[in-house]
C-alpha cells in the first residue's frame, strides 16, 4: 500500500468538478460533483442527531434502496437542514436535474449539503452550479481538488488523499475528500466525507467495511462537541480495478479495510487539525486499556475536554485536567496505576505516574506543547487494548468565528 497524489478522481473511472454558483458565497466554488463512468455500489454512515438534514434522509434511502449509485452533488454554504417539505423537494430536484444532465437515473444521484441551518436552498443557483459542474467534470487531479475546495465552509484548507493497494493481483485505488472545521463531534461535524474506489466489492462487504471503519476514524474526532445535522460519510465502489469480487472476509477484504482506514484516519486528522480557530492538532492515545471500548471512551474524553483544550492553546502542562477528563469518562480504572506523557516530534515527557506528578521541566513541557501537533499518551496498565482520538486546541478565534457565522 502506498499513498499517491490526488483525491476523488484518483481511482479509475471517476470524474469530478467544482463550480461557482453563489449559493451563499461569492467569488469561490460552492457546488461539487463526483461522477463514475460505471454504476457503483455504495455504503454510508450518517449523523445520529435526531434533527437530520434533508440530504441525509435522501441519501439514506438511496443507499439502502437504489440498485446502484453513479453521482454525488454537493453544495456548501447552506445546509438544507430544518427546511421542511421544501428541503426534501430540493433534494429530489437536484437529483433529477443532475440525472438528466449526466444521463443517469434520479435514483442513482446522492445529494449532500453543508453550511447554515434553516435557510432554503436557492434552486436557480443550484441548477446553474450543477450545469457548470457537469460541463466541467474530468478525471484530472485538478478536478478532484476543485471539488474538495467547493465543499469547504469555514475550512482553511481543502482535505483530500489517495492510496493504492494490491487486491487479488490487481492495483486498487481509493481516493477521498472531506470537509469539516466546526460543529465537529460525529456519532455514526458539519462533516462530509466522500471516498471513491475502483475496487470490486459486494454491497454487503462494503457496508461492513464502512460501518467498522468509522468507529476508529471519524467517530474519534471532536472540535467542539456539537454533532451536526448533516454528517455524511459515503463510499462509492465501481469495480473497474478488475479484482475478483470481494464477497467474504479474508485477505482481500482485510487489504481493502486497511487501505480504507489509511484514508479515513488521515482525513479525520485533517479535520481535527483544521478545527475552527485551532493552532494545534491535539491527539490522545490510550494504551493498556482493559477493553477496546474503554480505550475509545478514555481517549475521546480527553480531546473533548474544554479545559484541556484551553491548556493546550496556552501551552500549559496542566495534567490535572487530563486526569480529570479520564475520570469522568465512564471507564473504571485506578488513578494511581496510570501514566501520562506529553509527546512531540522532539521528544516525550513523563508528567504523571504512581499517583503523583513526575519530576519534569515546565519549560520543556511548554516548548513541546507549542508544536503544531501535540500528543498525550495515556498508559492504563490494565490490558492490551488501545485507541486514538483527535481534536484541537480551543482558542479565542473559535468564539469569534462562531459568534458571527450567520452575519
Amino acid at each position: 500500500m502506498k499513498q499517491i497524489e490526488g483525491g476523488v478522481t484518483a481511482a479509475k473511472g471517476f470524474e469530478a468538478a467544482g463550480a461557482e454558483a453563489e449559493v451563499k458565497y461569492k467569488g469561490r466554488k460552492d457546488v461539487a460533483l463526483i461522477m463514475s463512468e460505471a454504476p457503483c455500489r455504495a455504503a454510508g454512515t450518517f449523523t445520529t442527531n435526531v434533527v437530520k438534514a434533508a440530504p441525509v434522509l435522501w441519501d439514506k434511502e438511496v443507499v439502502e434502496a437504489s440498485p446502484y449509485v453513479q453521482a454525488v452533488v454537493i453544495n456548501s454554504g447552506i445546509a438544507n437542514a430544518c427546511t421542511g417539505k421544501q428541503g426534501t423537494e430540493c433534494c429530489r430536484e437536484e437529483a433529477r436535474w443532475a440525472g438528466e444532465l449526466l444521463g443517469i437515473p434520479q435514483s442513482a444521484v446522492l445529494v449532500a449539503s453543508t453550511g447554515e441551518i434553516g435557510r432554503q436552498i436557492p434552486m436557480d443557483r443550484i441548477h446553474e452550479g450543477i450545469e457548470k459542474a457537469a460541463a466541467a467534470k474530468s478525471g484530472t487531479l485538478q478536478a478532484g481538488l476543485d471539488a474538495a475546495q467547493a465543499i469547504m465552509t469555514t475550512d482553511t484548507v481543502p482535505k483530500q488523499i489517495a492510496v493504492e493497494t494490491t487486491i487479488g493481483g490487481k492495483t486498487v485505488t481509493l481516493g477521498g475528500m472531506c470537509k469539516g472545521s466546526g460543529m465537529i463531534h460525529p456519532n455514526m461535524c458539519t462533516m462530509l466525507c466522500f471516498i471513491t474506489t475502483d475496487a470490486n466489492i459486494s454491497k454487503d462487504m462494503l457496508k461492513k467495511a464502512v460501518s467498522a471503519d468509522v468507529k476508529d476514524s471519524f467517530n474519534m474526532i471532536s472540535v467542539d462537541g456539537d454533532t451536526s445535522t448533516n454528517d455524511t460519510f459515503l463510499v462509492l465502489a465501481n469495480g473497474m480495478a478488475g479484482n475478483p469480487e470481494i464477497t467474504t472476509e479474508g485477505a482481500d477484504f482485510d487489504a481493502f479495510c486497511q487501505a480504507l482506514a489509511f484514508l479515513t484516519t488521515r482525513l479525520a486528522r485533517m479535520i481535527a487539525g483544521d478545527g475552527e480557530g485551532a493552532t494545534a492538532l491535539f491527539e490522545t492515545k490510550v494504551v493498556g486499556a482493559a477493553t477496546k471500548e474503554d480505550a475509545r471512551v478514555l481517549a475521546k474524553s480527553v480531546i473533548c475536554s474544554s479545559l484541556t483544550k484551553a491548556a493546550i492553546f496556552g501551552h500549559d502542562a496542566n495534567w490535572g485536567r487530563i486526569l480529570c477528563a479520564l475520570g469522568y469518562s465512564g471507564a473504571d480504572f485506578d488513578p494511581d496505576n496510570v501514566d501520562l506523557y506529553f509527546q512531540g516530534k522532539n521528544g516525550k515527557i513523563h508528567i504523571f505516574g504512581n499517583g503523583n506528578a513526575c519530576d519534569y521541566s515546565e519549560e520543556e513541557a511548554s516548548q513541546l506543547l507549542s508544536q503544531p501537533e501535540v500528543c498525550v499518551l495515556v498508559d492504563m496498565h490494565m490490558g492490551n487494548e488501545e485507541a486514538t482520538a483527535w481534536g484541537c486546541d480551543l482558542s479565542y478565534d473559535y468564539v469569534r468565528i462562531n459568534a458571527d457565522y450567520r452575519s
